[in-house]
């Protein structure tokens, strides 16, 4: 059936009435969204740029920024406009547009979450065999089998849609185009494409959630069994950091999507929405880089912040031996390291 919308564009709810709250929310999202970008940009340069840091984990750590930055350019940027101009309305085209990036850049990185838990598992459990396990074309197949399979539930979704008549009202109870909402202002019954929109979550939730949780269960399984304090140290700080990253993203894409949008739930359900399409984006490489000692030193590096100042001419030689025993030190690391 050929797609019968009548309407033009969409109206979004506004985050607030008041002006002086709509300049403080401007500001503060407009710094968040700075900050993410930057992070998120740094991370990726960083992985590219610095030799030591060309492992599979970080691999997908680069990944996940690119994913972190392109999610929260998505939504971001308009709410933004938005804001500073009290428009809150979009044109039909670009809300199912909005819908199909948001779908597919969090399928996305529900995939590559499952791709860094095998990473971790891997290296974890099976040390020895790591470096042939993960290879880079093994690595490069994973991420690119994450890339390709995120696009098939925002096809789905949208191409549903062109089943629907949207006669109005146009109004979406949120700040961006998202699809739960949309279905609800449809003028014809679009049951159907909310039992697929369930479907499709529920299937490849799941999927997704034991290949990024059953990893876990292994790798608890053997780090129960190592010996040495310092060892189990090491393998829970790499996992730690990973399912704080799992955790928040799950949490919030359930509460989002599976939650009941009720009148009493409005309000937590925006702010859901905002932790998930603009804190998380955020969160994740400063997680990540807080407790990842290789990424702060290669900022570091890249900064010249470890750089010292010569003292009685024998700065630079002290200065250039010193980094010749850091570059050993780091070369026989990635050698011999399993994990971070």
């Amino acid at each position: 059936m050929k797609n019968q919308t009548t309407i033009s564009s969409v109206l979004l709810m506004s985050l607030s009435n008041n002006q002086k709250t709509i300049y403080v929310l401007f500001i503060v999202f407009l710094l968040i969204y700075l900050m993410t970008f930057f992070t998120n940009f740094l991370i990726i340069f960083l992985v590219i740029t610095c030799a030591h840091l060309h492992t599979p984990m970080y691999f997908f750590l680069g990944n996940l920024a690119f994913l972190d930055m392109s999610y929260s350019s998505i939504t971001a940027p308009r709410m933004l406009f938005d804001l500073s101009t009290q428009h809150w309305s979009m044109s039909f085209p670009d809300c199912i547009a909005q819908i199909f990036f948001v779908i597919y850049f969090g399928s996305s990185e529900v995939f590559l979450l499952s791709s860094m838990s095998y990473d971790r598992y891997v290296a974890i459990c099976h040390p020895l065999h790591y470096s042939n396990v993960m290879s880079w074309g093994t690595c490069t197949q994973m991420v690119s089998l994450v890339w390709s399979s995120g696009l098939l539930a925002p096809i789905i979704c949208t191409l549903l849609l062109r089943r629907l008549t949207f006669c109005g009202p146009n109004f979406i109870q949120n700040f961006f185009c998202d699809l739960p909402r949309l279905l609800r202002i449809s003028c014809t019954d679009s049951s159907i494409n909310a039992l697929v929109v369930v479907i499709v979550g529920v299937l490849l939730g799941t999927v997704a959630f034991v290949a990024t949780f059953y990893p876990y269960i292994r790798i608890l399984s053997t780090v129960l069994k190592i010996r040495t304090a310092d060892g189990k140290r090491k393998a829970f700080s790499t996992c730690t950091t990973h399912l704080t990253v799992v955790f928040i993203f799950y949490a919030s894409v359930t509460f989002i999507y599976y939650v009941p949008n009720t009148t009493n739930l409005l309000t937590l359900n925006q702010a859901v929405t905002v932790i998930y399409t603009l804190i998380t984006p955020l969160l994740n490489p400063l997680i990540y880089s807080l407790r990842s000692k290789d990424l702060k030193a290669a900022l570091r590096r890249t900064l010249h912040v470890d750089r010292q100042i010569p003292v009685n001419g024998r700065g630079n030689k002290a200065q250039s031996l010193f980094r010749r025993h850091m570059i050993r030190r780091i070369q026989f690391r990635c050698l011999h390291l399993s994990f971070p």
